[in-house]
């Protein structure tokens, strides 16, 4: 017998949202709002992403993977804003029931959302054309949010972890690039880790912040347009990963080609923000979460809005980050 959409909620997620509920959530899964106490001197962090089959995920993507990573990329914007994660609420949309899908999806979800002590409040379940909405919440002491509009003249840039590694999978999954070891990559992609801790840490050192879904530069931009700035970015500083450097001596693939992706390539995740020098030396005496890397300086007004630089060189570049409804 299919099972209704009321057993469906019951049997794949709100027996396991039970289990890791916490006072906080005064009424959660089983009425039509959940009720939440946000504590005193906090305020309330609120990100929504939607995932649609075909656009944000292969068809065939491995069912627990798309469980992971749908609650991810929620938990990365809120990284992004300093929030610490508390609720989270899902409505997916599903062409039929599978319960063999459903099992590793939720199985996926809730690794996640447990990692993060995370409850999740509610949803909702209807049919159609596969898709996954997740609207996070999270709580940041009152008045100590990062923002875009923070950079200063002078700020450091500074990125969390490695860039391009998502890039490159998503890449190699389309066979636009032939990799000696691409498991590493696609792993980047589906698998994305988001930066909470490293995100609340910085709430009292960072200037500004972003988490990069979209690309690098894309993302720079969106602070350097905020802050009503500029930047420097110097091609020499920017971190690659260890997987992908063996791929440039494997030559199957360029440096070229490797700056590219750190650049451009979305799906990343890593937080991009802004410190004063002060600020950053304080940082780095901390026990830090994630590896963080300087790629270059706020600067006055100049002819782009971001420089890219060489060993000290101009470099000349058009390179943009992703955007859904510019592509092909």
């Amino acid at each position: 017998m299919s099972l209704g959409e009321f057993d469906l909620i019951k049997r794949y997620f709100k027996q396991a949202a039970l289990k890791n509920t916490h006072a906080d959530v005064v009424i959660g899964i089983g009425d039509d709002c959940a009720i939440l106490d946000v504590p005193e001197g906090y305020q309330l962090a609120v990100t929504t992403d939607s995932l649609v089959a075909g656009v944000h995920f292969f068809e065939d993507v491995c069912a627990y993977r798309l469980g992971y990573k749908s609650l991810a990329v929620n938990l990365s914007d809120l990284a992004a804003m300093g929030a610490l994660p508390k609720w989270v609420s899902l409505a997916i949309t599903l062409p039929s029931v599978d319960e063999k899908w459903l099992s590793e999806f939720s199985r996926g979800f809730f690794e996640l959302a447990n990692k993060h002590n995370i409850s999740l409040i509610g949803g909702d379940t209807t049919k159609g054309p596969l898709s996954i909405t997740v609207s996070a919440k999270g709580i940041v002491p009152r008045q100590k949010a990062l923002l875009r509009s923070g950079a200063n003249v002078g700020d450091l840039i500074c990125v969390s972890s490695v860039l391009g590694n998502g890039a490159l999978g998503l890449a190699s999954k389309l066979d636009q690039m032939q990799l000696k070891e691409p498991d590493s990559f696609v792993d980047a992609l589906e698998l994305t880790e988001p930066r909470n801790e490293l995100g609340v840490l910085l709430t009292h050192y960072a200037s500004s912040c972003i988490d990069i879904s979209d690309g690098l530069l894309q993302d720079l931009g969106h602070i350097v347009e905020a802050s009503q700035c500029c930047a420097t970015v110097k091609l020499e500083t920017l971190p690659l990963s260890i997987a992908m450097q063996k791929e440039i001596e494997h030559q199957t693939l360029s440096l070229d080609q490797a700056l590219h992706y750190a650049l451009t390539g979305g799906d990343d995740y890593e937080l991009l923000f802004t410190i004063n020098e002060q600020h950053y030396k304080q940082l780095i005496l901390q026990t830090l979460p994630v590896a963080i890397t300087v790629i270059g300086e706020v600067v006055e007004q100049q002819s782009q809005k971001i420089q890219l630089t060489n060993n000290d060189e101009s470099v000349s570049s058009q390179l943009s980050g992703w955007d859904h409804f510019k592509q092909n």
